[in-house]
């Protein structure tokens, strides 16, 4: 499973990882933060009883042989909006 995470996201891919049904794979731009986000939700796995292997990574090569890829996309909210 590859799951670019955004904010809104974030949820879903933790309830794919406290599943155990897929490994989740997230990608982002901003180096560090799909690391840290998927270091999270792997040690959640003691407490759910996941045995999920979550990755967090800055390039699509840890994608390869995906069997589900979703794909979101967006701007970041700059205070702006309505």
């Amino acid at each position: 499973m590859l799951l670019v995470p955004g904010m809104s996201e974030l949820p879903f891919a933790q309830r794919l990882a406290d599943t155990g049904y897929c490994n989740v794979v997230m990608v982002d731009i901003i180096e560090g933060l799909p690391q840290g986000k998927g270091l999270d939700m792997l040690q959640t796995g003691a407490i759910t009883g996941s045995d999920s292997h979550v990755i967090g990574t800055n390039s699509y090569e840890e994608t390869a042989n995906s069997d589900i890829v979703i794909i979101t996309s967006g701007v970041p909210e700059n205070g702006h909006e309505p």
